[in-house]
C-alpha cells in the first residue's frame, strides 16, 4: 500500500485522503481558489476543520457567516485560523483574494456548533531539544472540547531538524498506555524546493517505507511510528489530522529509541 499523495495542483477542491482502504476514519482535502471564486458542500455524516493554509475568505456554516477571516499569507506566516463545521451541515467557502485551505473530516454521531478558531485560541509549544526541536501549535488538541472526534495541529520543524522523535504510533487501543488514531500529514516546505524525507515503520518489520516528501505532498499512518526529518536549509510544515473511535491521544514510543527523551533535559541544560 502506498501511503504517499504526490502534490497535483488543481484548481478548486482536491480530495486527497478519501480511501477506506488506507484511513477508516479521516478525510482530507485541499481547496485552492481565487478571489471571488465559491466552493460550496455538506458535511453529510462528519465533522471538519477548515484550516486556511494562506489568505483570506468568507465562510458560511448554515446561518453562521465569518467574513474575512485568515490572517497569515502562508504557513510559515504565523499561527492558522480555522473553522470548525459540525456534520450535517451545508457549508460555504468565498475566497478573498487568492487563498488555500486543508479540509480536515472524520465520522461524528453528534452535532455541535460550528466556531471559528482564531490564532490567539491556537497553543504553540517548543517541543524536544537539540536536533529534534520543534514547534507543535494545537488547533483542536487533545484538550479541546469543540470537536467529537477530530484532531488537529500544525508543526514546524527548522531545517535538519526531525518531528515525531523518539518515532512515536499510536495504533493499538491500549488505554492508558496507547491510543488508536490515525494519522495523516499535509506539508510544505521553505523555500518550496526543498525536501523532507518520511518513514513510516512497524515493530515487526512487516511495514517499513519512506518517502521523499515535497511541497504540497500528503502521508497517510493508519498505523506504525513516523518519524520526518527536514532536509538542511528548509523549514518543514506540516498540517496533522488525528481520529479514531476514541478522541484521546496516547502516542507509544519505539522502545529501541525512547531514551533519547530521557536526555533533553541533560541537553537542553547544556546547549541553553
Amino acid at each position: 500500500m502506498d501511503y504517499h499523495k504526490e502534490y497535483r495542483k488543481v484548481h478548486g477542491y482536491l480530495p486527497i485522503i478519501d480511501d477506506p482502504a488506507i484511513c477508516q476514519h479521516i478525510k482530507f482535502g485541499l481547496l485552492t481558489m481565487n478571489d471571488g471564486e465559491v466552493h460550496e458542500s455538506n458535511t453529510e455524516g462528519n465533522e471538519a476543520c477548515l484550516v486556511i493554509l494562506g489568505g483570506q475568505c468568507n465562510v458560511e456554516v448554515g446561518g453562521q457567516k465569518w467574513e474575512d477571516i485568515g490572517r497569515r499569507r502562508n504557513v510559515f506566516d504565523g499561527k492558522p485560523t480555522s473553522i470548525y463545521i459540525p456534520r450535517d451541515s451545508p457549508f460555504r467557502v468565498e475566497a478573498r483574494g487568492e487563498m488555500d485551505a486543508g479540509l480536515c473530516m472524520a465520522p461524528a454521531s453528534e452535532s455541535r456548533k460550528p466556531s471559528l478558531i482564531p490564532p490567539e485560541d491556537v497553543k504553540c509549544l517548543a517541543v524536544g531539544s537539540w536536533n529534534w526541536t520543534r514547534t507543535v501549535c494545537d488547533i483542536m488538541g487533545n484538550d479541546s472540547k469543540i470537536p467529537q472526534t477530530l484532531i488537529v495541529g500544525e508543526t514546524i520543524n527548522p531545517p535538519g531538524n526531525w518531528s515525531s522523535s523518539p518515532p512515536h504510533k499510536h495504533d493499538v487501543d491500549d488505554l492508558p498506555r496507547e491510543s488508536k488514531l490515525e494519522e495523516v500529514y499535509f506539508y510544505k516546505l521553505k523555500p518550496s524546493q526543498g525536501f523532507a524525507l518520511q518513514r513510516i515503520y512497524s515493530a515487526d518489520g512487516e511495514l517499513d517505507e519512506s518517502y521523499v516528501i515535497k511541497d504540497g505532498d500528503t502521508v497517510a499512518f493508519p498505523r506504525g511510528y513516523h518519524p520526518v526529518v527536514a532536509a538542511p536549509g528548509y523549514q518543514l510544515y506540516y498540517l496533522w489530522v488525528l481520529a479514531g473511535k476514541k478522541r484521546i491521544m496516547r502516542p507509544n514510543d519505539d522502545p529501541d529509541h525512547a531514551w533519547v527523551k530521557d536526555t533533553e533535559p541533560i541537553i537542553s541544560d547544556i546547549i541553553g
